[in-house]
Protein backbone atom coordinates (compact mmCIF):
# COMPACT_ATOMS: atom_id res chain seq x y z
CA UNK A 1 0.00 0.00 0.00
CA UNK A 2 1.43 3.45 -1.19
CA UNK A 3 2.34 5.61 1.80
CA UNK A 4 0.40 9.00 1.87
CA UNK A 5 1.97 11.53 0.60
CA UNK A 6 1.67 14.32 3.61
CA UNK A 7 2.81 11.22 5.66
CA UNK A 8 6.47 11.22 3.50
CA UNK A 9 6.96 14.92 3.65
CA UNK A 10 6.33 15.31 7.54
CA UNK A 11 3.18 17.63 6.72
CA UNK A 12 0.23 18.13 7.69
CA UNK A 13 -2.90 18.50 5.00
CA UNK A 14 -3.06 22.31 5.76
CA UNK A 15 0.52 23.02 4.89
CA UNK A 16 1.28 25.66 3.28
CA UNK A 17 3.49 25.66 -0.16
CA UNK A 18 6.15 26.85 1.52
CA UNK A 19 5.94 24.50 4.33
CA UNK A 20 5.90 21.71 2.07
CA UNK A 21 8.87 23.09 -0.59
CA UNK A 22 10.56 23.45 2.99
CA UNK A 23 9.90 20.04 3.85
CA UNK A 24 10.91 18.28 1.21
CA UNK A 25 13.96 20.49 1.10
CA UNK A 26 15.42 18.93 4.36
CA UNK A 27 13.79 15.33 3.35
CA UNK A 28 16.01 16.25 -0.04
CA UNK A 29 19.44 17.18 2.95
CA UNK A 30 18.66 14.14 4.89
CA UNK A 31 18.58 11.51 1.76
CA UNK A 32 21.01 13.58 -0.63
CA UNK A 33 23.91 10.73 -1.37
CA UNK A 34 26.84 13.01 -0.28
CA UNK A 35 25.30 12.34 3.26
CA UNK A 36 24.46 8.54 3.02
CA UNK A 37 27.39 7.00 1.39
CA UNK A 38 26.83 3.37 3.85
CA UNK A 39 23.41 2.97 2.47
CA UNK A 40 22.89 4.72 -0.90
CA UNK A 41 20.33 2.27 -2.04
CA UNK A 42 17.96 2.84 1.28
CA UNK A 43 18.78 6.83 0.54
CA UNK A 44 18.70 6.71 -3.18
CA UNK A 45 14.59 4.86 -2.52
CA UNK A 46 13.56 7.65 -0.01
CA UNK A 47 14.90 10.79 -2.20
CA UNK A 48 12.49 8.90 -4.80
CA UNK A 49 9.73 9.02 -2.72
CA UNK A 50 9.71 12.14 -1.20
CA UNK A 51 10.33 13.57 -4.85
CA UNK A 52 6.80 12.29 -6.14
CA UNK A 53 5.24 13.52 -2.99
CA UNK A 54 6.46 16.46 -3.81
CA UNK A 55 6.03 16.65 -7.44
CA UNK A 56 2.14 16.41 -6.15
CA UNK A 57 1.54 18.36 -2.83
CA UNK A 58 3.60 21.27 -4.66
CA UNK A 59 0.87 21.45 -7.55
CA UNK A 60 -2.26 22.72 -6.47
CA UNK A 61 -4.02 21.32 -9.33
CA UNK A 62 -2.90 17.77 -8.45
CA UNK A 63 -2.54 18.16 -4.55
CA UNK A 64 -6.15 19.00 -4.68
CA UNK A 65 -6.93 15.97 -6.92
CA UNK A 66 -5.18 13.79 -4.63
CA UNK A 67 -6.95 14.94 -1.19
CA UNK A 68 -10.32 14.44 -3.07
CA UNK A 69 -9.02 10.89 -4.31
CA UNK A 70 -6.20 9.35 -2.70
CA UNK A 71 -3.65 7.42 -5.08
CA UNK A 72 -6.33 6.58 -7.47
CA UNK A 73 -6.39 9.90 -8.89
CA UNK A 74 -2.45 8.83 -9.72
CA UNK A 75 -2.81 5.43 -10.98
CA UNK A 76 -1.14 4.49 -14.37
CA UNK A 77 -2.89 6.42 -17.31
CA UNK A 78 -4.05 9.00 -15.45
CA UNK A 79 -1.78 10.60 -13.25
CA UNK A 80 0.22 13.16 -12.25
CA UNK A 81 2.13 13.30 -15.78
CA UNK A 82 -0.92 13.23 -17.70
CA UNK A 83 -2.44 16.04 -15.48
CA UNK A 84 -5.54 13.76 -15.29
CA UNK A 85 -7.61 11.97 -12.35
CA UNK A 86 -9.74 8.38 -12.40
CA UNK A 87 -13.31 9.20 -11.93
CA UNK A 88 -15.37 12.77 -10.94
CA UNK A 89 -16.79 15.62 -12.33
CA UNK A 90 -16.94 13.97 -16.21
CA UNK A 91 -15.53 16.77 -18.36
CA UNK A 92 -14.26 18.73 -15.50
CA UNK A 93 -11.24 16.19 -15.50
CA UNK A 94 -8.77 15.49 -17.77
CA UNK A 95 -6.41 17.86 -19.60
CA UNK A 96 -8.13 20.68 -18.09
CA UNK A 97 -6.42 20.54 -14.85
CA UNK A 98 -9.92 19.30 -13.01
CA UNK A 99 -12.36 21.39 -11.10
CA UNK A 100 -10.45 23.26 -8.88
CA UNK A 101 -8.61 25.09 -11.65
CA UNK A 102 -11.28 26.51 -13.19
CA UNK A 103 -12.90 27.97 -10.26
CA UNK A 104 -9.81 28.20 -8.20
CA UNK A 105 -9.21 31.46 -10.88
CA UNK A 106 -12.64 32.75 -10.82
CA UNK A 107 -13.52 32.88 -7.30
CA UNK A 108 -9.87 33.20 -5.56
CA UNK A 109 -9.60 28.80 -4.77
CA UNK A 110 -12.05 29.09 -2.56
CA UNK A 111 -13.49 25.73 -3.83
CA UNK A 112 -10.40 24.04 -2.68
CA UNK A 113 -8.91 24.58 -6.65
CA UNK A 114 -5.37 25.48 -6.63
CA UNK A 115 -4.22 29.06 -7.59
CA UNK A 116 -1.26 29.38 -9.84
CA UNK A 117 1.93 28.57 -8.62
CA UNK A 118 4.77 31.23 -8.48
CA UNK A 119 6.53 30.89 -11.29
CA UNK A 120 9.85 32.83 -12.68
CA UNK A 121 12.90 33.99 -10.24
CA UNK A 122 12.21 33.41 -6.30
CA UNK A 123 14.69 34.39 -3.59
CA UNK A 124 15.95 31.06 -1.98
CA UNK A 125 15.25 29.93 1.65
CA UNK A 126 16.73 31.45 4.32
CA UNK A 127 19.15 29.24 7.04
CA UNK A 128 19.71 29.54 10.47
CA UNK A 129 22.51 29.01 12.57
CA UNK A 130 22.53 28.97 16.65
CA UNK A 131 25.89 30.10 18.40
CA UNK A 132 26.55 30.36 22.01
CA UNK A 133 29.53 33.12 22.41
CA UNK A 134 31.24 34.41 26.37
CA UNK A 135 29.38 36.95 28.38
CA UNK A 136 32.51 39.67 27.71
CA UNK A 137 32.09 38.73 24.33
CA UNK A 138 28.85 39.94 23.82
CA UNK A 139 29.77 43.16 25.79
CA UNK A 140 32.49 43.90 23.05
CA UNK A 141 31.79 42.33 20.25
CA UNK A 142 34.17 39.70 18.66
CA UNK A 143 34.68 38.51 15.12
CA UNK A 144 34.76 34.72 14.66
CA UNK A 145 33.94 32.01 11.80
CA UNK A 146 31.13 30.10 11.62
CA UNK A 147 30.25 26.77 9.56
CA UNK A 148 27.16 26.50 7.18
CA UNK A 149 25.78 23.39 5.80
CA UNK A 150 23.74 24.31 2.55
CA UNK A 151 23.09 24.00 -1.32
CA UNK A 152 25.29 25.68 -3.82
CA UNK A 153 25.15 25.57 -7.87
CA UNK A 154 27.05 21.40 -8.42
CA UNK A 155 30.54 21.80 -9.44
CA UNK A 156 29.62 18.79 -11.96
CA UNK A 157 27.06 20.18 -14.31
CA UNK A 158 27.32 24.15 -13.17
CA UNK A 159 23.63 24.53 -12.39
CA UNK A 160 22.50 22.96 -15.76
CA UNK A 161 21.55 19.76 -13.98
CA UNK A 162 22.88 17.87 -17.12
CA UNK A 163 25.72 15.47 -17.53
CA UNK A 164 28.44 17.01 -18.99
CA UNK A 165 28.40 16.39 -22.90
CA UNK A 166 24.28 15.51 -22.43
CA UNK A 167 21.21 17.83 -23.73
CA UNK A 168 19.65 20.30 -22.03
CA UNK A 169 16.67 21.18 -24.20
CA UNK A 170 13.92 23.92 -23.70
CA UNK A 171 10.96 22.19 -22.59
CA UNK A 172 8.65 21.54 -25.53
CA UNK A 173 5.24 22.02 -23.96
CA UNK A 174 6.11 24.76 -21.61
CA UNK A 175 8.74 26.51 -23.82
CA UNK A 176 11.06 27.20 -21.16
CA UNK A 177 7.92 29.03 -18.99
CA UNK A 178 7.60 26.58 -16.85
CA UNK A 179 3.65 26.80 -16.88
CA UNK A 180 1.12 25.24 -19.17
CA UNK A 181 -2.27 27.12 -20.24
CA UNK A 182 -5.18 25.08 -20.22
CA UNK A 183 -8.12 25.88 -22.18
CA UNK A 184 -11.50 24.11 -21.68
CA UNK A 185 -14.94 24.28 -22.37
CA UNK A 186 -17.46 25.02 -19.16
CA UNK A 187 -20.94 25.73 -17.98
CA UNK A 188 -19.39 29.55 -18.22
CA UNK A 189 -17.84 29.28 -21.43
CA UNK A 190 -14.41 28.69 -22.62
CA UNK A 191 -12.14 29.28 -20.00
CA UNK A 192 -8.31 29.87 -19.66
CA UNK A 193 -6.19 29.01 -16.65
CA UNK A 194 -2.07 28.32 -16.23
CA UNK A 195 -0.51 25.42 -14.54
CA UNK A 196 3.02 23.42 -13.18
CA UNK A 197 4.11 21.86 -16.66
CA UNK A 198 3.26 18.38 -16.36
CA UNK A 199 6.84 17.58 -18.08
CA UNK A 200 9.63 19.48 -17.13
CA UNK A 201 7.71 20.03 -13.44
CA UNK A 202 8.27 24.13 -13.69
CA UNK A 203 12.04 23.93 -14.59
CA UNK A 204 11.19 24.74 -18.38
CA UNK A 205 14.30 22.60 -19.55
CA UNK A 206 14.20 18.75 -20.39
CA UNK A 207 17.66 17.00 -19.17
CA UNK A 208 18.13 14.40 -21.52
CA UNK A 209 21.05 12.84 -18.88
CA UNK A 210 20.71 13.70 -15.06
CA UNK A 211 24.01 14.78 -13.64
CA UNK A 212 25.54 12.01 -11.67
CA UNK A 213 26.71 14.23 -8.74
CA UNK A 214 23.56 16.02 -8.23
CA UNK A 215 20.97 14.06 -10.03
CA UNK A 216 19.31 16.30 -12.14
CA UNK A 217 18.61 19.54 -9.16
CA UNK A 218 21.70 21.33 -10.14
CA UNK A 219 22.33 21.64 -6.44
CA UNK A 220 24.52 19.88 -4.06
CA UNK A 221 24.83 20.16 0.00
CA UNK A 222 28.41 21.57 0.99
CA UNK A 223 29.69 22.76 4.16
CA UNK A 224 30.80 26.75 3.85
CA UNK A 225 33.09 29.08 6.55
CA UNK A 226 31.45 32.07 6.52
CA UNK A 227 33.00 35.20 8.68
CA UNK A 228 30.50 37.03 10.87
CA UNK A 229 30.89 40.01 13.15
CA UNK A 230 28.98 40.12 16.77
CA UNK A 231 28.50 43.85 17.06
CA UNK A 232 29.21 44.81 21.23
CA UNK A 233 25.87 45.48 23.37
CA UNK A 234 24.30 42.11 21.67
CA UNK A 235 22.16 40.23 24.56
CA UNK A 236 21.17 36.40 25.04
CA UNK A 237 18.55 35.79 22.18
CA UNK A 238 19.83 38.17 19.76
CA UNK A 239 19.29 37.42 15.77
CA UNK A 240 22.05 38.62 13.45
CA UNK A 241 21.59 38.71 9.51
CA UNK A 242 23.85 37.90 7.30
CA UNK A 243 22.07 38.75 3.59
CA UNK A 244 23.17 36.08 0.72
CA UNK A 245 24.61 33.39 2.19
CA UNK A 246 21.12 31.26 2.59
CA UNK A 247 20.12 28.79 0.07
CA UNK A 248 20.34 29.30 -3.61
CA UNK A 249 17.67 31.14 -5.78
CA UNK A 250 14.89 29.36 -8.04
CA UNK A 251 15.30 29.96 -11.61
CA UNK A 252 18.10 32.69 -11.32
CA UNK A 253 16.61 34.34 -7.67
CA UNK A 254 18.60 36.18 -5.12
CA UNK A 255 20.49 33.83 -2.23
CA UNK A 256 18.08 33.57 0.77
CA UNK A 257 19.85 35.05 4.15
CA UNK A 258 21.29 33.12 6.94
CA UNK A 259 19.71 34.49 10.50
CA UNK A 260 22.73 34.01 13.68
CA UNK A 261 20.91 33.35 16.77
CA UNK A 262 23.25 34.29 19.69
CA UNK A 263 23.46 32.69 23.12
CA UNK A 264 25.48 34.15 26.10
CA UNK A 265 27.22 31.66 28.53
CA UNK A 266 26.59 33.21 31.98
CA UNK A 267 28.89 34.39 33.63
CA UNK A 268 30.32 33.02 37.27
CA UNK A 269 30.38 36.59 38.75
CA UNK A 270 28.20 39.12 36.99
CA UNK A 271 25.05 39.02 36.41
CA UNK A 272 23.15 41.36 33.54
CA UNK A 273 20.39 43.51 33.56
CA UNK A 274 19.72 45.39 30.44
CA UNK A 275 23.10 47.38 29.96
CA UNK A 276 24.10 47.86 33.35
CA UNK A 277 25.99 45.38 35.53
CA UNK A 278 25.40 43.59 38.53
CA UNK A 279 28.19 42.13 40.82
CA UNK A 280 29.11 41.35 44.38
CA UNK A 281 31.76 41.68 46.67
CA UNK A 282 32.51 40.42 50.63
CA UNK A 283 33.65 42.45 53.55
CA UNK A 284 34.39 42.07 56.88
CA UNK A 285 32.56 43.20 59.64
CA UNK A 286 35.53 45.48 60.42
CA UNK A 287 35.53 47.22 56.76
CA UNK A 288 31.53 47.68 57.13
CA UNK A 289 32.24 49.85 60.66
CA UNK A 290 34.98 51.60 59.84
CA UNK A 291 35.07 51.84 55.93
CA UNK A 292 37.66 50.74 54.16
CA UNK A 293 39.22 50.49 49.96
CA UNK A 294 38.42 47.59 48.36
CA UNK A 295 39.47 46.06 45.02
CA UNK A 296 36.64 44.72 42.51
CA UNK A 297 36.74 43.16 39.26
CA UNK A 298 35.11 44.64 36.25
CA UNK A 299 34.27 44.32 32.43
CA UNK A 300 37.69 46.54 32.13
CA UNK A 301 40.02 44.90 34.78
CA UNK A 302 40.10 45.42 38.38
CA UNK A 303 39.37 48.70 39.90
CA UNK A 304 39.46 50.39 43.57
CA UNK A 305 36.15 50.88 45.27
CA UNK A 306 35.90 53.23 48.60
CA UNK A 307 33.57 51.55 51.11
CA UNK A 308 32.16 53.95 53.57
CA UNK A 309 32.06 53.32 57.46
CA UNK A 310 29.16 52.06 58.68
CA UNK A 311 27.97 50.62 55.41
CA UNK A 312 25.68 47.37 56.00
CA UNK A 313 24.99 44.08 53.73
CA UNK A 314 23.10 44.80 50.60
CA UNK A 315 24.01 48.68 50.20
CA UNK A 316 25.18 48.89 46.18
CA UNK A 317 27.52 51.42 44.61
CA UNK A 318 27.62 52.28 41.39
CA UNK A 319 30.57 52.49 38.98
CA UNK A 320 29.76 54.75 36.46
CA UNK A 321 30.20 53.85 32.50
CA UNK A 322 31.46 50.46 33.64
CA UNK A 323 28.29 48.26 32.14
CA UNK A 324 27.40 47.01 28.92
CA UNK A 325 28.21 48.88 25.26
CA UNK A 326 24.72 49.99 24.16
CA UNK A 327 24.30 48.15 20.68
CA UNK A 328 22.98 51.09 18.46
CA UNK A 329 25.51 53.65 20.51
CA UNK A 330 28.93 51.73 21.40
CA UNK A 331 30.39 54.54 22.98
CA UNK A 332 27.65 55.11 25.49
CA UNK A 333 28.06 52.49 28.66
CA UNK A 334 25.80 50.95 31.11
CA UNK A 335 27.03 51.40 34.90
CA UNK A 336 28.04 48.37 37.17
CA UNK A 337 26.70 48.39 40.65
CA UNK A 338 28.47 46.79 43.48
CA UNK A 339 27.02 44.89 46.22
CA UNK A 340 28.12 44.40 49.32
CA UNK A 341 27.77 41.82 51.97
CA UNK A 342 29.70 41.83 55.12
CA UNK A 343 30.77 38.57 56.56
CA UNK A 344 31.11 37.25 59.91
CA UNK A 345 33.76 34.85 61.25
CA UNK A 346 32.35 31.44 61.98
CA UNK A 347 35.06 31.50 64.45
CA UNK A 348 36.61 33.76 67.15
CA UNK A 349 40.28 33.76 69.42
CA UNK A 350 39.92 34.53 72.64
CA UNK A 351 41.47 37.96 72.19
CA UNK A 352 38.78 38.66 69.08
CA UNK A 353 35.84 37.60 71.83
CA UNK A 354 37.11 39.92 74.77
CA UNK A 355 37.44 42.67 72.19
CA UNK A 356 33.88 42.18 71.48
CA UNK A 357 33.05 42.41 74.63
CA UNK A 358 34.33 45.02 75.29
CA UNK A 359 32.86 46.84 72.17
CA UNK A 360 29.55 45.61 73.51
CA UNK A 361 30.10 47.17 77.01
CA UNK A 362 30.98 50.70 75.22
CA UNK A 363 27.35 49.92 73.39
CA UNK A 364 26.04 49.87 76.48
CA UNK A 365 24.88 46.24 75.86
CA UNK A 366 24.23 43.81 78.87
CA UNK A 367 26.61 41.46 78.13
CA UNK A 368 25.59 39.61 81.71
CA UNK A 369 21.90 38.71 80.51
CA UNK A 370 23.31 36.89 76.73
CA UNK A 371 21.46 33.51 76.70
CA UNK A 372 24.12 31.05 76.43
CA UNK A 373 22.19 29.56 73.19
CA UNK A 374 22.50 32.65 71.98
CA UNK A 375 26.43 34.18 71.40
CA UNK A 376 26.85 38.23 71.58
CA UNK A 377 28.68 37.48 68.11
CA UNK A 378 25.13 36.33 67.03
CA UNK A 379 23.63 39.34 68.28
CA UNK A 380 25.80 41.54 66.38
CA UNK A 381 25.03 39.43 63.06
CA UNK A 382 21.19 39.65 63.83
CA UNK A 383 21.87 43.40 64.56
CA UNK A 384 23.79 43.52 60.42
CA UNK A 385 21.17 41.90 59.04
CA UNK A 386 17.66 43.33 59.90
Amino acid sequence: MARDYYDILGVSKNASQDEIKKAFRKKARQYHPDVNKDNPKEAEAKFKEANEAYEVLSDETKKAQYDQFGHDAFKQGGGAGAGGFQGGFGGFGGQAGGFGDIFGDIFGGMFGGGGRQQQGPQKGSDLREDIDISFEDAAFGKSMSITVQRHEECDHCHGTGGEPGSKVDTCPNCHGSGQEVVIQNTPFGRMQSARTCSRCHGAGKVIEKPCSKCRGSGEVLVKRKIDIKIPAGVDNGSRLRVSNEGEPGILGGPKGDLYVYIYVRPHKEFDRNGNDVISRVNISFAQAALGATVQVNTLDGKVELKIPEGTQTGTAFRLKGKGIPYLRNPKQRGDQHVVVTVQTPKKLTEKQRELLLRFASESNEDVNNLQVSKSLFEKIKDCLTK
